[in-house]
């Protein structure tokens, strides 16, 4: 039975599409069939961050509306095996998904892969709610200030009361924290909240905390999920993410400022 996973967050800009194709990317690393879904229907981004932005025919919405079925509108990866994206169409309006036909998508998808990653829209409008519904897990995606916090807290909200799970009365969304474009300096100048604060204001598992780094940019501009540099903090930080998703037990890294406390130690 696949799982569906949705990336989401209140505010937009705080790292989701990166997430999610970092996120699929590995869970497909790691032998899982999986398949990212593009839900920001009309802002597409997903194919330009995993590079097939230039492969795109068929999208979600011609899916949904008949106009083309799963095997033809489906990506799949040339780098990673196992891996697919569903793209969103960027020529349509939110209104364009259905809460039927989304749910007959996903479950094609359910048929074919392991784990269904949906990258949600910004905000708490038609698009978000889809993409939550039918969600089994949520990685509730946020950067370490008030008002990304503020917004990812309402977002709880939701999950816990506007999707298939809570209607039905079954075991809960299993929310999972990730702090995406952490500073350990910017935190010890007080500029940014710890990774504690976070924690303590939003009171979920703390699934991921990732670095503010140049690789994400890096990596999006070269079309490619940063999961696969693994040489970067960022790529690392979320390897360690996707683990810990999986089952295994990694230590959080990135948390202190390296050249800070170098710093102290030889007086520099």
């Amino acid at each position: 039975m696949a799982r569906i996973v949705v990336v989401t967050s209140g505010k937009g800009g705080v790292g989701k599409t990166t997430t999610s194709a970092a996120f699929g990317a590995g869970l497909a690393r790691a032998g899982h069939r999986t398949v990212v879904v593009d839900f920001d229907v009309g802002l597409r981004n997903l194919d330009l961050i995993m590079g097939c932005e230039r492969r795109v025919v068929y999208d979600f919405v011609n899916v949904i509306h008949g106009e083309a079925n799963l095997n033809q509108a489906l990506i799949r990866d040339k780098r990673v095996d196992n891996l697919a994206i569903l793209p969103a169409s960027q020529t349509r309006d939110k209104d364009a998904l259905t809460q039927e036909g989304v749910e007959k998508v996903l479950e094609g998808l359910a048929e074919e892969f392991d784990y269904i990653v949906c990258d949600s829209p910004a905000g708490i409008e038609r698009g978000a709610h889809l993409a939550m519904y039918y969600a089994d897990d949520a990685l509730v995606v946020t950067n370490p200030e008030v008002s990304s916090v503020r917004d990812s807290d309402r977002v709880l909200g939701l999950l816990s009361s506007k999707t298939r799970r809570a209607e039905r009365g079954e075991d809960p969304v299993k929310e999972h924290l990730i702090v995406t474009r952490y500073s350990p300096s910017r935190v010890g100048k007080g500029e940014m909240l710890s990774v504690e604060d976070v924690c303590e204001i939003l009171s979920i598992n703390l699934l991921g905390v990732i670095p503010e780094s140049t690789a994400v940019l890096n990596a999006s501009n070269a079309g490619m999920p940063v999961i696969l540099d693994e040489k970067s903090d960022a790529g690392q930080a979320y390897d360690d993410t996707v683990a810990r998703f999986l089952g295994e037990k990694r230590d959080h890294r990135f948390l202190t400022d390296k050249k800070g406390l170098f710093s102290k130690l030889f007086g520099g």
